[in-house]
């Protein structure tokens, strides 16, 4: 069997991919500009994020059976075409000062592109890293937790030495050409790929457990398993989402830091986001999806519940740190999760779905943090409303254990284990 391309290359493809989406993250660097310089308000520049974050878990939901089909190559190329779009255009709205066409361009067709290129290179990496499926995703959805990291400063910078559509002009053809690439490399493993890593001295395969289903995304939705994991991430999502927007005066107001140190907090919170994403998921791959989420909530439940009484800076920065590397992180061990508990037969359409979860988050938690604070002028009950929220997601980590040992028990674990990864799996539960 000849493989002609490298896994690691195809991973690194699959982070420049997720670093050029992951810009949609920096959103807020243009808030202040757009509003000086056009006069929008903030909830009208603010909603083309939403819009954005919105068409990038439906087209991901829509998109995920293309992927399967045509392979990350072909549905790479889509979400550069629409990328390229969502950029070029959007500046040419600023220009012209039409916030409709900002909406349709950046927010409806770069979300567009931002929800296939998301999903593009996800199952392409669990077939090219059997032996490291955690490892592998987080990598690349570790590039998108990064991306606002290195794409804040470059719009700040050109928009500083040119303007504001310039700026979207220059960082569209800098996006598209890296993610031109990285889609032409883009490719499935041959068939019955083993990596040498995973041979014994005789290049024969080592023996190793194989995945217990096989389902098709449609059968998948079926089972009650896929909700469990599409509410555990959903409220993963929720708490943490609504966290990234409001960290800033939530800790000006809980411990009275100034806005400048509220400001670092945000920026270190970056780190951990981007980071948690490759901590976890490499994580999960020794100790399990299961634990990995069951960690993840328990963790949680303690650190939302103190952190309405936590007044010393440090420490609340530090739990702020934790919470957004458990959000980074619930994104990276999900597809790994997904391949255990459905298999790979139709991963990028079974993970299209379940990132529906990620649409609905991105509205909701906003949404729920302003309107409590509106009324009660306090983040204190959002935060006791978030700890019960994990109890609940907590209560689904272990609910979803029962699903799993029973399709162990299905297979025949005994019989699974003596299998080796070239023989196909069952395709029924």
């Amino acid at each position: 069997m000849e493989v002609k391309k490298n896994r690691w290359l195809i991973a690194l493809a699959a982070v420049g991919i997720h670093i050029s989406i992951g810009s949609v993250y920096a959103w807020s660097v243009f808030t202040g500009p757009l509003q000086a310089s056009i006069g929008w308000s903030l909830s009208d520049v603010s909603f083309t994020f939403s819009l954005a974050i919105l068409f990038s878990g439906l087209s991901a939901a829509f998109m995920g059976h293309f992927v399967e089909r045509y392979g990350p190559r072909a549905s790479g190329l889509v979400a550069t075409t629409f990328f390229l779009i969502g950029m070029a255009a959007g500046g040419y709205a600023i220009q012209i000062e039409s916030l409709w066409l900002l909406y349709v361009s950046y927010g409806v067709f770069g979300g567009i592109g931002l929800g296939i290129g998301y999903i593009t290179p996800v199952s392409t990496l669990i077939k090219w890293f059997p032996d490291k499926r955690g490892m592998a995703t987080g990598l690349a959805i570790m590039g998108f937790g990064f991306a606002a990291m290195i794409a804040s400063p470059a719009m700040e910078f050109l928009m500083n030495a040119f303007s504001i559509p310039a700026t979207f002009y220059i960082l569209g053809v800098i996006y598209f050409l890296v993610m031109l690439a990285a889609s032409l490399y883009l490719e499935r493993p041959p068939e019955n790929y083993v990596p040498a890593g995973m041979k014994n001295a005789d290049d024969s395969p080592k023996e190793v457990k194989r995945d217990y289903v096989q389902l098709t995304a449609n059968e998948a939705l079926k089972t009650r398993r896929f909700y469990f994991l599409w509410l555990m991430l959903f409220i993963n999502i929720t708490c943490g989402i609504a966290i990234l927007a409001v960290a800033s005066p939530m800790a000006q107001e809980i411990t009275g830091v100034t806005v400048a140190a509220a400001a670092l907090i945000v920026g270190i919170m970056g780190v951990f986001n981007g980071a948690g994403r490759l901590i976890w998921a490499s994580i999960s791959d020794y100790i399990g999806r299961p634990n990995v989420y069951t960690i993840f909530f328990a963790i949680q439940i303690g650190v939302f519940a103190i952190l309405p009484a936590v007044t010393n800076e440090y420490l609340f920065a530090i739990l702020l740190f934790i919470i957004i590397s458990c959000y980074g992180g619930g994104f990276a061990a999900m597809p790994a999760y997904i391949g255990d508990i459905f298999g790979t037969r139709q991963l990028g359409a079974i993970h299209g779905y379940i990132l529906t979860a990620w649409a609905a988050a991105g509205l909701a938690g906003p949404l729920i943090v302003a309107e409590i604070y509106e009324a009660t002028a306090s983040y204190t009950l959002t935060l006791y409303i978030f700890t019960a929220m994990f109890v609940m997601a907590l209560i689904l980590s272990l609910l979803i254990r029962a699903d799993i040992r029973k399709i162990k028990e299905s297979a025949g674990e005994t019989t699974a284990s003596s299998q080796t990864v070239h023989h196909k799996p069952q395709t029924t539960e």
